[in-house]
């Protein structure tokens, strides 16, 4: 069954328009302007982070943080003080004695805590003066780090002399 056209006109009469399109009137941006808002933008968000955002709140009530340069000698060092990176929150923390060495090469010093030598930990720290707690007990909180020669190696962020 074939469909009559109703149309008066037939299809080559009908009218041709060409829609006005918004891109035809617009000028496009210039290499220029967009190089000069990329860098307001930049310099701007640069500017803004260092001077909106930033935390200018420092809490020492909880601790007393002492640079290794101030500390000498082990007689300046007090129980109860907290030493280190109190900037950081550190997830990883133990207690026990502090000794000089290494186990199978890995760390500066050992952690020896309660429960014998397979409850050792190796120690490293680019924050604190581990030497300086050499003989005493303390509480330390730090990251750990993969190692394949120990079962624990701690990277210590802060120390707090226990006894």
């Amino acid at each position: 069954m074939e469909i009559p056209n109703l149309s008066p006109q037939t299809p080559t009469e009908l009218p041709v328009s060409h829609p006005k399109t918004v891109i035809d009137d617009q000028k496009p941006l210039s290499v220029g302007l967009i190089i000069i808002i990329s860098i307001l933008a930049l310099t701007s968000g640069f500017w803004g982070s260092r001077f909106l955002l930033a935390d200018k709140s420092t809490d020492t009530s909880r601790a007393l943080i002492i640079s290794p340069e101030t500390i000498k000698t082990k007689d300046q060092i007090e129980v109860g003080k907290l030493y280190g990176n109190l900037g950081k929150i550190f997830k990883d923390s133990a207690t026990g004695d502090l000794e000089k060495g290494s186990i199978n090469g890995e760390g500066t010093h050992i952690l020896n805590r309660p429960g014998g030598l397979s409850q050792r930990a190796s120690l490293t720290s680019s924050v604190v003066d581990l030497d300086l707690f050499v003989g005493r007990k303390v509480e330390i909180k730090g990251e750990t780090n993969a190692s394949n020669k120990t079962s624990w190696l701690l990277d210590v962020g802060t120390i707090k002399v226990l006894e």
